[in-house]
């Protein structure tokens, strides 16, 4: 690395109504480096990297671009300095394709006026040739993987000219396979001379690819120190304050009745492909049944037909003995299910809705919330104040808008709406998706005491070691069937051969 950091963060503060989200923060990157931004959610991380974008003017203290005093106040001003950001959430358009996505508003033109389409694609190929990225630049963002579109957005800070850049929670989305190719693609940047802000809760992937680690606690720059030699209960403790349980603690199983039971179930995707093959399994009372495999393995369309939001083809649902196959997504809720969805945003809450409104979506007419067709607004605030302190929620109060939360706190937010609704079966997709150590911890302890109130939990999880670490049962799901079942002691690589279709002899 160089004497000279290529990015210096200077004492940033970055206050809010009610918080400061950065206080006095240092923070600093060499060329060729890749420095770790490690912190709970809410922790202050997202909040600096956007003042870094441009996104947030600070309040306080000053940023340094190659020796020289930078004024961002927009992502235009970044992006000319030098600096790409790739958001958790990509920010592309479905119906484009990956070139014109990533030329737009920077379109090669001939005649002064037209879009040199050809030479689009010719600058495309090019840049992804030389960093690794390969991408077709005639495919529609909406046709191709979450992996490659991930590789779009790095692609559209490289044409744009990035030194620097910073990639929030990049494997959140990922399965582990395409983690690991996004770190072959982060060396490759590096060797080439590229910076990289890697912002990520997975203290396993952060020792792995960065070379210093920066921790945050609410809002406060706690340490800097290089990550070899430093260890993910260590990075932990820095974190939270204390001592993390990284493999939730639990006791044995006592199943009883099923209060789940999915039989022949086949379910097509909105093109009328069929994506669930004849799915058959019961999840019991007081028992976690964890679903393993690689995304895009009919997960998605296994759940949806669980919890009314798609019709199966053919097959039952039953949900405490009822059942719910061709009901909607309310009465499966009425019937005894709970659904933690995998997209928070999209499925899980109203964003514009407070927090309050968010816990009552589902009980808003129903005592106490409301009486005689009456609303009472100041019963629904009381009960997210109490749910806000019993699972944590940080960022805000009852009236704090969705929209507002780190994501981490959204899914805390849906965690207590639905565990409050008491529901005899909790369907839990992703539930850790994007959250800290410490908000890992509180969510699998949760699930743990939900099994043991005698609960039926069906855990989908892209996370092996999550899979490993709370369930009863594992089954292994490859092109929509069922391939193997498994008790919590399996190795992970016995897991992953099932994973890749190895499993299909041994379940025919």
């Amino acid at each position: 690395m160089n004497e000279r950091p290529v990015l210096e963060l200077r004492g940033i503060t970055k206050r809010f109504p009610g918080i400061v989200a950065n206080d006095d923060v240092d923070f600093d990157l060499y060329e060729g480096e890749v420095h770790a931004l490690l912190g709970e959610n809410g922790a202050g991380k997202s909040t600096l990297m956007n003042v870094l974008y441009g996104l947030y003017r600070p309040d306080e203290g000053e940023i340094v671009i190659k020796g020289k005093r930078a004024e961002l106040g927009s992502p235009k001003a970044s992006i000319e300095a030098g600096v790409g950001m790739v958001h958790q959430h990509f920010m592309l358009i479905p119906v484009m394709t990956v070139a014109e996505n990533i030329v737009l508003a920077s379109e090669p033109v001939t005649n002064g006026v037209l879009l040199d389409y050809a030479a689009a694609e010719a600058r495309v190929r090019e840049i992804s040739t030389r960093f690794g990225l390969a991408v077709d630049p005639r495919a529609l963002v909406q046709d191709i993987t979450v992996g490659q579109q991930q590789r779009v957005e790095i692609l559209k800070a490289l044409y744009r000219g990035a030194d620097i850049l910073v990639l929030d929670e990049p494997t959140a989305v990922l399965t582990p396979q395409e983690a690991q190719e996004l770190f072959a693609i982060v060396r490759s940047l590096t060797e080439q001379g590229k910076s990289i802000v890697f912002i990520s809760h997975k203290l396993n992937e952060v020792t792995e690819i960065a070379d210093r680690i920066t921790v945050l606690r609410r809002g406060k720059k706690i340490e800097t120190l290089p990550a070899a030699g430093a260890t993910e209960e260590g990075l932990a403790r820095l974190m939270v304050g204390r001592d993390v349980l990284l493999r939730v603690e639990k006791g044995p199983s006592d199943p009883q009745g099923p209060l789940l039971q999915v039989e022949h179930l086949v379910v097509e995707d909105d093109r009328g492909i069929t994506k669930v093959h004849d799915v058959s399994f019961e999840v019991r009372g007081g028992e976690i049944v964890g679903i393993a495999g690689v995304d895009g393995n009919g997960q998605t369309e296994l759940i949806d037909a669980i919890t009314g939001l798609r019709k199966p083809a053919s097959g039952r649902v039953l949900v405490g003995g009822s059942d719910v196959t061709d009901e909607g997504p309310r009465d499966c809720l009425d019937a005894g299910l709970g659904h933690i969805p995998e997209d928070r945003q999209r499925r899980g809450l109203v964003l514009d809705f407070s927090i309050a409104e968010n816990i009552a979506l589902h009980d808003y007419d129903h005592p106490p919330a409301s009486r005689l067709g009456w609303l009472y607004p100041r019963r629904l605030v009381a009960k997210a104040a109490t749910l806000i302190r019993e699972f944590d929620v940080r960022g805000g109060g009852p009236q704090t808008a969705a929209g507002g939360l780190s994501g981490g706190n959204q899914q805390k937010v849906i965690l207590a709406r639905e565990i409050d609704r008491n529901p005899s079966v909790l369907i839990a997709a992703q539930p850790t998706r994007g959250l800290d150590v410490g908000a890992i911890e509180f969510v699998h302890r949760r699930l743990v005491g939900e099994r043991d109130e005698g609960r039926a939990i069906l855990l989908v999880s892209l996370e092996l070691e999550e899979i490993l670490s709370l369930s009863d049962r594992i089954l292994v799901i490859y092109e929509g069937r069922i391939v193997g079942e498994f008790q919590p002691g399996v190795s992970e690589e016995e897991l992953g051969v099932a994973m890749t279709g190895g499993g299909r002899k041994a379940a025919a």
